[in-house]
């Protein structure tokens, strides 16, 4: 039943990802759907469920995009085994905490992509994080803290994630 959900969760996710919120961008910056569902799903499901999760759904959304499917693979696939392995030895995850850690997640992950590019003259490493790299990390910490919030004042996460792991 975990697999038919995640898998959902990933073929509703992409077009979501990729059609919608370019439309709703905020200045230019679309949070990454996909970096605050493996979070979420390391969290709440442990170190493999996110290490499993973020290698399909960044195969998956490396493939409807530019990037490099080895690279995103092995970035998402490491951000859900760090987040399993916070959500399993953290006693009391609130949302602000998960929002520090996104943060520094995605912008571990953000300046691990832009080193990987090949920016041009104008664009050095300091113009992408400070236009790019910084305010996505911080809208991608704002809905996964607002996403986990919502979940974690609306049921009983510490009660679900004990009986989840089991």
């Amino acid at each position: 039943m975990k697999v038919i959900a995640w898998v959902v969760l990933i073929a509703v996710l992409i077009p979501i990802q990729s059609v919608l919120l370019p439309h709703a961008s905020v200045w230019g910056v679309t949070p990454d759907l996909g970096l605050i569902a493996v979070c979420l799903a390391g969290v709440l499901g442990g170190e493999l469920h996110g290490l499993l999760v973020g290698i399909a759904l960044g195969l998956v959304m490396s493939l409807f995009s530019a990037a490099d499917p080895v690279a995103g693979m092995v970035i998402k696939g490491a951000i859900g085994y760090v987040a399993g392995l916070a959500g399993r030895h953290v006693v009391y995850l609130s949302p602000v905490i998960l929002a520090v850690g996104i943060l520094v997640t995605s912008c571990l992950a953000g300046l691990l992509t832009v080193s990987l590019l090949k920016l041009s003259e104008q664009q050095d490493l300091w113009w992408a994080l400070r236009t790019i790299v910084l305010p996505q990390s911080v809208l991608d910490a704002v809905v996964g803290a607002v996403v986990y919030w919502i979940a974690w004042s609306r049921l009983n996460v510490e009660r679900w994630m004990a009986e989840y792991r089991m």
